[in-house]
């Protein structure tokens, strides 16, 4: 199928588009970024108003701001990762002791060895090892939770280990996710059997899928649940046999091109944060039920948002007013 290079004509004013950090956490790859994108594609595909599912949900900051800005129903997030489950969960089932802890948390160096360790414990508590992970989150560099403390261990860098830790900013980002925690279903599974109830379009609600694997070319330096390549192929194997409209993104390794050579696809530069600052080439797939659209995952603004949304009442408006022209 055809693949497509899009160029980015110029660098996007982030902080004009609306709920790009709705997560608590942060992670590399810059996948917020990406949801404005996600929503104009909802929009310009008749997507809005269906489930949202993320196999892969990290920070999970396009599902919330889908949600946070009513895009979708419900969202469905999953997450392998013991700590980042943990996180999740706390949110979701003690958000109050989870602010508490934000707000009297020490944000010191041997509080980050504490947390380190209740972070590595399969005995912690949910509230604990959740909390732990987010601690490291938001003081290691990039968010990577097994890389090294911002500012370093002697904290003689320009920026020191609480660069990144609004306590208010945080809290109220688990706040508002506690509001919307009846539209939320968490899950801790493997991809693949996480995916299974959208594979038959007659068991579940209409949904929307977006799956953002462990990148083929860096994964092992950043995920715990990194892929082998047999990983990688059993994931496109079944996205294959989804029955629901879905997207997925990776770094543009070859590999990968080869592994989901049969769907179309675009390539795009996608701002990393991963230490060294620059801008990393990606690549996301389309089901065959998907328009491909014609712009880059950055460059969509409010602006786009805003066309499209005019746009997409419109047509609700036609539908609903022709059959009652076609009785007179």
């Amino acid at each position: 199928m055809g693949r497509t290079a899009v160029l980015l004509g110029g660098d996007l004013e982030v902080s004009r588009i609306p709920g790009l950090y709705a997560s608590p956490l942060r992670y590399p790859g810059g996948k917020g970024k990406v949801a404005p994108f996600v929503k104009a594609l909802m929009l310009d595909n008749g997507f809005v108003g269906r489930e949202y599912v993320e196999p892969y949900a990290g920070g999970a900051s396009v599902a919330l701001s889908l949600l946070f800005e009513e895009y979708v129903s419900a969202i469905h997030i999953n997450d392998l990762n013991p700590g980042v489950h943990a996180f999740w969960k706390a949110v979701l089932t003690d958000g109050d002791a989870f602010c508490a802890r934000i707000e009297s948390t020490p944000i010191t160096m041997r509080e980050w060895h504490r947390q380190r360790e209740i972070a590595a414990s399969s005995s912690a508590s949910a509230l604990e090892r959740g909390f732990a992970t987010f601690f490291l989150n938001r003081t290691n560099r990039s968010g990577v939770i097994k890389g090294g403390v911002i500012g370093g261990k002697g904290q003689g860098g320009d920026w020191k280990l609480d660069a990144r830790f609004s306590r208010n900013d945080l809290i109220e980002r688990v706040q508002k996710i506690g509001r919307y925690r009846s539209r939320i279903r968490l899950s801790n599974l493997d991809a693949v059997e996480f995916l299974k109830p959208w594979m038959n379009d007659s068991t579940t609600s209409n949904a929307f899928i977006y799956l953002d694997p462990p990148y083929y070319l860096k994964g092992r330096g950043l995920y715990d649940n990194f892929y082998e390549e047999k990983d990688h192929q059993q994931v496109a194997d079944a996205v294959g046999n989804l029955a629901h409209p879905w997207i997925v993104s990776y770094d543009d390794a070859p590999e990968i091109a080869a592994i989901y050579a049969q769907w179309n696809s675009i390539e795009y530069s996608l701002n990393y944060s991963m230490g060294v600052r620059g801008k990393g080439s990606e690549v996301m797939f389309f089901s065959p039920d998907i328009s491909v659209p014609c712009y880059a995952p950055l460059e969509v603004t409010k602006e786009h948002i805003a066309q499209r949304r005019i746009r997409a009442l419109e047509v609700a408006t036609r539908k609903a007013i022709e059959p009652k022209l076609a009785a007179l």
